[in-house]
């Protein structure tokens, strides 16, 4: 049975989409494995909910791991159902944006599980470049799901949302109280991973944002018709000296400036408006 409606998995998929939008595809795949007595686990969608709907009307694939089951961690069919996700985006010239709380490898499937990271990654390489791919980390995002995340175009973190290959405990003279590398802040100010970083509903938010401004692949026409006064006077930018962010969005349709890796190299000004 699917958990699609309930879950906390569920519930940030129809936050994403356009309402009443999302079209469920795998609902019924449970895991296969047997070994480690795994078929006493109850593994409803194996974890992870898989499907498509639309954003401002434009097509959308999506999985959304959910950590009440087995921790989110990812598995043979958990894997599987990802990948095929990437298949249909690639046919269709379409985004595909994964919703991640996952604590890693699946330990009782071992290699199905790591041969499931493999796939994740090689469908991963191909869309790069062809179509857009933001990955968003709600919860944990461990072990190998932290270099899925890595190759997306874009990563977002919730505060709280932790990624790592590694715990920050598994650093010489380190402990979690003394500095979590696994953290959003860090993720966002010193490695740069993660391009924006902000509360549940502003990192989905801002995700739709990004989706909506961005081709959806690299053949797209992203010409748009202007709502903003092709006349209208940019006052006051000598007094936005030093404000680089608020220059951008002024000179912007609509005043719309999405920006990316705010928190990094805080000497530059990076991402998208209108014009």
């Amino acid at each position: 049975m699917s958990t699609t409606s309930t879950s906390s998995a569920g519930k940030r998929i129809a936050a994403l989409l356009d309402e009443n939008s999302f079209v469920e595809i795998g609902g019924g795949v449970t895991a296969r494995s047997t070994d480690f007595n795994m078929q006493e686990q109850q593994t409803p969608s194996d974890g992870v909910i898989t499907g498509y709907g639309v954003i401002d009307g434009k097509l959308v694939f999506v999985y959304s791991q959910d950590a009440s089951v087995m921790n989110g961690t990812l598995g043979e069919m958990h894997a599987g159902k990802i990948a095929r996700m990437y298949d249909m985006a690639l046919k269709m010239g379409a985004p595909v944006v994964g919703l991640i709380d996952c604590a890693g490898m699946r330990l009782q499937e071992a290699t199905d599980a790591l041969h499931g990271f493999g796939q994740i990654y090689g469908k991963k390489a191909l869309a790069s470049g062809a179509i857009l791919q933001v990955d968003i980390v709600f919860g944990s995002c461990g072990g190998g799901m932290a270099v899925s995340a890595a190759m997306s175009d874009f990563t977002l973190m919730a505060d709280g949302g932790r990624l790592f290959v590694n715990s920050p405990d598994a650093i010489k003279g380190n402990e979690k109280s003394k500095c979590d590398t696994a953290s959003a802040a860090f993720q966002a100010a010193e490695t740069g991973v993660a391009d924006i970083v902000a509360d549940e509903a502003g990192v989905i938010a801002q995700a739709r944002t990004l989706i909506s401004m961005l081709p959806g692949n690299n053949e797209e026409d992203v010409t748009t018709a202007c709502t903003d006064d092709l006349n209208r006077a940019c006052e006051g930018l000598a007094s936005m000296k030093g404000n680089a962010a608020a220059v951008l969005a002024t000179i912007s349709d609509g005043y719309v400036f999405a920006e990316v890796k705010k928190e990094y190299a805080k000497d530059m000004v990076t991402g998208f408006i209108k014009l």
